[in-house]
């Protein structure tokens, strides 16, 4: 198995430190591999979409506008 080093602000050691007994390298395996997995299907779906990346970014923008609109009625 090969190491990295991973960086976390002070204050957020200061918190994982409160709890002695947690495998903090084993959550940093999971959640890194839970996002490669993630990574992986997004990548898959990907290839086969005929959307153009302008495409995508404007159905981003309209799905935006429109949960926007909906926030602001309530």
């Amino acid at each position: 198995m090969v190491s990295i080093t991973l960086s976390v602000p002070e204050d957020l050691k200061r918190e994982m430190d409160s709890f002695p007994d947690i495998n903090w390298s084993a959550v940093a395996r999971e959640a890194i591999k839970k996002r490669v997995i993630m990574m992986e299907k997004f990548k898959e779906f990907a290839r086969d979409s005929e959307l153009t990346e302008e495409d995508a970014l404007k159905l981003g923008a309209e799905v935006s506008r429109k949960i926007a609109e909906r926030l602001r009625k309530k």
